[in-house]
């Protein structure tokens, strides 16, 4: 899968967008909701997600931060 890198967001843009103050409540919600988008760079402490992802996941479970 290609990935433009201008649409990566690491913990902390994913933590804005659902609506999180602390980036560390992204691993509680990927424990807690199994729909939770997984991310698509995992290289240990590297974490990435595609914006589209977590958006449609964030407006899909209705916690799109607005």
């Amino acid at each position: 899968m290609k990935v433009d890198p201008a649409e990566l967001l690491d913990i902390r843009d994913v933590a804005a967008i659902i609506g999180l103050e602390n980036p560390n409540g992204v691993s509680v919600y990927r424990r807690r909701y199994p729909d939770f988008p997984n991310p698509v760079v995992d290289k240990g402490r590297c974490l990435l997600w595609r914006r589209q992802d977590v958006e449609a996941w964030a407006r899909d479970s209705g916690r799109i931060r607005r």
